[in-house]
């Protein structure tokens, strides 16, 4: 007992250090931030604000590092394609590669138009209404991190910017049609998601996993799903990666990305066959032809999410910065290098300190993964956000991503619950006979190709007049809820859901009280 108390009091002055450290280092950015912001606004009037709206913009950036980013190399890290740190390395270079190099000059100071900034004519109430909105976004996001649930920073800060707004210009300052539709993406976005990882999983079974020479049917999917996966990216990259930097219209990005990938298809092919042939014939071998591709889904969703997301921390520190300089309320303001490294590196920092906690929540604690379901889970992931782009439809990048895990452990559990029960139906159309007569019928059962299991289904039931369970109903069903347990966590999906539904409203609560209590501090 003395032992076992020892090595507890050991673990916890670990955690207690680690905490410590994350905590002290944080500390010393910001502190940095303070020095930097001071140096780069000057002597000017409202500075102070600036510099201020600079610390609470760095520690946005900070909390959107530790939460949203978990989603682009979450599934990687679980299917053990990446390790934790080459996956932190990898999303750190590349998120802030594309926040500074794809991040844009000039940025939407009201998020997604959901107030009427003509509203609200007074640059000091528009400035208050901003930092509010960015701390409350951010203690919102810390909130999150800490409970372990991913949620979507855009929906955080549109939350915060509502709340903020009305309780600076009333109920008539929002745009209504434009929450609707926000709305609307908490229910499209994971079920989107989830139904096309679903799609890419169930075809990824029947065409290789399911096949007798899985080997064989590799060489032949694999690059098909390589090259499919080139387009998508590519198309996604363009679309949304490097939008700021040059303007493309979707057939055109398409038509860039089908050429890209039929060069990655000539050139993929002959190595998956090489690498095919030294594999064993089962699923472990290969999955491992899946995690290369990954590795490049995750820099390259790494890449797009720095490059669009980086809008969450510095837009409203942006704002501020064109009302204080004399631009006035505006709903575009340029970026300042300064206001963009900030960004960048406050992703970044929050990343390597407090991302690990969510990428092991988005990669182990929801469902297993394996290289093939990281993969449909990137699949998914780009693919939903260039169609809703051009559908016009709100989508959230936190929502589909966790939503493709949700709807790949989903199709698991039904396609185990679906075998348990071809399983029962087989014994008990052989009670009876003899065991190994039993055991050869399901040895052949797990041979054949789906159509042939169908067939050898029904030539069964038809053989078998009267048959006795071999085990109850009652029996069959507490099975069926092993496998849904086993599966897909009920306990995760639950806290991810209410985390979602909340977050609007939470954000929102908190901006206004921020407000309120901000204009009193300033109010002469």
């Amino acid at each position: 007992m003395e032992l076992k108390s020892i090595a507890s009091i050991k673990q916890a002055t670990l955690f207690g250090h680690r905490e410590l450290f994350r905590l002290g280092f944080s500390l010393i950015f910001i502190l940095g931030i303070v020095f930097f912001a001071n140096f780069k606004v000057g002597d000017i009037p409202g500075s102070t604000m600036l510099v201020i709206a600079a610390v609470i913009g760095a520690y946005m950036a900070i909390n959107i590092g530790a939460n949203d980013v978990a989603n682009n190399v979450g599934p990687a890290v679980g299917s053990k394609a990446l390790s934790l740190v080459g996956a932190i390395l990898i999303a750190t270079i590349f998120e802030a590669a594309g926040a500074l190099i794809a991040g844009g000059d000039v940025i939407s100071t009201i998020k997604k138009g959901i107030i009427d900034p003509s509203m609200i004519s007074n640059p000091d109430t528009f400035i208050w209404l901003m930092m509010a909105a960015l701390l409350a976004g951010a203690v919102w996001l810390n909130i999150a991190t800490a409970l372990g649930a991913p949620v979507s920073t855009t929906h955080s800060i549109v939350g915060a910017v509502l709340g903020a707004g009305i309780a600076a210009g009333g109920w008539e300052v929002a745009n209504w049609d434009k929450m609707g539709a926000i709305a609307a993406s908490w229910v499209i976005s994971p079920l989107c998601g989830g139904l096309i990882a679903a799609g890419f999983l169930y075809l990824i079974k029947r065409s290789i996993t399911y096949q007798a020479d899985m080997t064989a049917a590799a060489r032949k999917m694999v690059p098909l799903l390589v090259a499919l996966m080139a387009w998508a990216f590519s198309t996604y990259l363009i679309l949304k990666g490097l939008k700021k930097i040059w303007k493309f219209e979707f057939h055109e990005a398409a038509l860039i990305g089908f050429i890209i990938a039929i060069v990655v298809y000539f050139i993929i092919k002959p190595l998956i066959g090489k690498q095919a042939n030294k594999l064993k014939n089962d699923k472990p071998s290969i999955n491992k032809l899946f995690t290369i591709p990954l590795i490049f889904a995750a820099a390259l969703l790494s890449f797009a999410h720095g490059a669009n997301d980086v809008a969450n921390a510095v837009g409203p520190l942006a704002a501020i910065n064109a009302a204080i300089v004399g631009e006035g309320v505006t709903t575009k303001a340029a970026i300042p290098l300064w206001v963009m490294m900030i960004g960048a590196m406050g992703i970044a920092i929050g990343l390597a300190l407090y991302g690990p906690k969510l990428i092991r929540t988005v990669g182990t604690e929801i469902t297993d993964l394996d290289q093939s379901r990281a993969f449909c889970i990137a699949m998914a992931a780009a693919i939903t956000v260039i169609f809703a782009s051009q559908l016009g439809l709100p989508v959230s990048s936190t929502h589909i991503a966790v939503g493709a895990v949700f709807g790949v452990g989903f199709l698991r559990e039904f396609i185990k619950s679906s075998y348990a029960k071809m399983i029962d139906e087989i014994k008990r159309h052989h009670i009876g006979k003899n065991q190994n007569e039993v055991e050869a019928f399901l040895q052949k059962f797990n041979r054949a190709s789906i159509a042939n299991k169908g067939l050898m289904l029904k030539q069964l039931k038809q053989q078998a007049k009267k048959t006795t369970p071999i085990i109850t109903k009652e029996e069959r069903k507490a099975l069926r809820k092993v496998y849904r347990k086993d599966l897909v966590k009920r306990s995760a999906f639950i806290k991810i859901i209410a985390a979602w539904v909340i977050t609007v409203p939470m954000s929102g609560l908190m901006a206004a009280m921020l407000f309120f209590t901000i204009r009193g501090m300033l109010l002469p």
